[in-house]
């Protein structure tokens, strides 16, 4: 037989099954290649989630600010009977006593310190409010805390309250300060002799009805019994019945002068008594030669008729407002 190949015979059946072992096995090559790459590559790595239970912890909070001081106060004093500068500046503790309040207030007073009125308000400065405290900082935030197992409730008992005793308020009425004059660098002041003073017929008028020619005095209009004071310090010389006078007072005054008071409805002094600014020596009337209800004021270099001066002005001089 010749040196090549040769064709074997086979059977039909068993020339399909080498044909079909082939064909499956081309099949299967690139099935079990792809199942092999896929089990080689790594499984992609998944991201990763927080375990921590921390609550975030909040932004710090901004700091406040702090208040604005508050403005100053203005306090003021309506004047009552009775008072005086150097008493209101004791009362409500004045920086500086009754010279910087009458300083303060020197265009409702006038130019007499001594010679205050029902009524007035007068300032008393300025004081400042109490400076607010300033806003403190807000705590940080603290992480909030695991929540506990919710605890049965209990209900509390009512308490019964105590009995309350009644509290009684005892109320105490101020009796009104007796006014003291005022005195400036030791000197005695002077005063109108009556309150709120409204001239009538004025000093030096001529005139029969006066034996001198003229009018002696000054006077003042006001009803009977309207208060009458001592326009300075001084001791009592005269207190009854001065004839066409009526019931007069005359009081000798610390610089040598006289201040002579006529016509009065009452007299509050006696012979002798020393008396001070402001002091009640009695009560306005119409006894005498008068006309009607007033008082007739004079001021006198000597004790008896004749020797008066201008009244009003020596107490202009003296630093009363009239």
């Amino acid at each position: 037989m010749p040196a090549q190949a040769r064709r074997i015979a086979l059977p039909r059946a068993a020339r399909i099954g080498i044909a079909t072992a082939v064909t499956g096995a081309a099949f299967a090559l690139p099935l079990v290649t792809a199942i092999s790459a896929q089990a080689h590559t790594a499984p992609a790595a998944k991201p990763q989630q927080s375990n921590s239970s921390t609550a975030d912890a909040a932004p710090a909070a901004a700091p406040q600010q702090a208040a604005p001081a508050a403005a100053p106060v203005e306090q003021s004093y309506q004047v009552v009977g009775g008072d005086t500068l150097s008493k209101i500046a004791d009362a409500k503790q004045v920086e500086g006593g009754w010279q910087a309040l009458y300083e303060q207030n020197r265009s409702v007073v006038g130019a007499n310190p001594n010679l205050i009125f029902p009524g007035q308000k007068l300032a008393l400065g300025a004081k400042a409010a109490a400076p607010a405290e300033a806003a403190k900082p807000a705590a940080p935030v603290a992480p909030a805390a695991p929540a506990a197992a919710p605890k049965p409730v209990q209900t509390a008992k009512p308490v019964k309250p105590a009995p309350q005793t009644p509290v009684q308020t005892k109320i105490e009425v101020a009796k009104p300060a007796t006014p003291a004059p005022v005195t400036v660098a030791g000197v005695a002041s002077y005063v109108s002799p009556v309150a709120s003073p409204k001239l009538g017929t004025a000093y030096g008028v001529a005139g029969s009805m006066w034996s001198s020619g003229h009018h002696t005095g000054a006077d003042f209009v006001v009803s009977t019994g309207t208060p009458l004071r001592a326009v300075a310090g001084g001791t009592v010389v005269k207190a009854g019945n001065g004839g066409a006078y009526g019931n007069e007072v005359e009081i000798k005054l610390a610089d040598g002068k006289y201040a002579q008071y006529a016509h009065l409805s009452s007299i509050g002094v006696r012979i002798g008594q020393t008396v001070t600014a402001g002091q009640q020596i009695g009560l306005s009337g119409a006894t005498g030669n008068v006309t009607g209800p007033h008082l007739h004021f004079e001021i006198r270099t000597g004790a008896g008729y004749g020797t008066d001066v201008n009244p009003i002005a020596y107490l202009r001089a003296h630093g009363v407002a009239i």
